[in-house]
């Protein structure tokens, strides 16, 4: 059994993404030493305090062997912050990972290939959120629906992870990463 990890305490800039341009999120990345506290390099949950306001989110590799984190307007307001603040956090991992929200598209493929469901219904939270990071990684809807249709026909013959697929995005050619800070 895993032991669990000990709040991790430390402060972060908050940025702007340089696209979308205009838009109402923020995010920050991790410092390394925080980051290197977590049990994985890959997505993982995270339920804390981000100025003293609670929230949950999964953070989110940044390609570099640390991870990112997207605030909300909502968060961000309630806690009276702004880009360009260092802002205070508290994290710790969560004890059970959430289910992710399956996209639709994904959904009615599964509906459709009762093998495909029946593994999709067996696998952990962690690897359904993997198949779905994969799917929805694609760049063109072209790809989605080629990936969603590989993904159906995998677990249909009880493949339970996607294959090759790079968790901490430190191998990937840009399909992860923290968004780039608006100047």
């Amino acid at each position: 059994m895993a032991k669990p990890t000990a709040v991790i305490k430390f402060r972060a800039k908050l940025s702007r993404p340089a696209i979308p341009k205009g838009a109402a999120w923020t995010f920050l990345v991790l410092p390394v030493a925080a980051s290197a506290k977590l049990p994985t390099r890959s997505m993982v949950t995270v339920e804390g305090r981000f100025e003293d306001r609670p929230f949950q989110a999964t953070l989110e590799p940044d390609g570099h062997g640390s991870h990112w984190l997207k605030i909300d307007k909502a968060l961000r307001e309630a806690a009276g912050v702004a880009a360009g603040d260092s802002v205070a956090l508290e994290i710790a991992p969560v004890e059970k990972e959430p289910e992710p929200k399956v996209p639709a598209d994904l959904r009615k493929a599964l509906a459709s290939n009762a093998d495909a469901k029946a593994t999709w219904a067996d696998i952990t939270p962690v690897a359904r959120r993997d198949w779905i990071h994969w799917i929805t990684s694609g760049k063109k809807a072209e790809t989605r629906g080629k990936r969603i249709a590989t993904a159906c026909d995998k677990l249909a013959c009880g493949k339970r992870n996607a294959c090759c697929f790079d968790r901490s995005g430190m191998y990937s050619k840009g399909s992860m990463g923290a968004p780039e800070a608006a100047e």
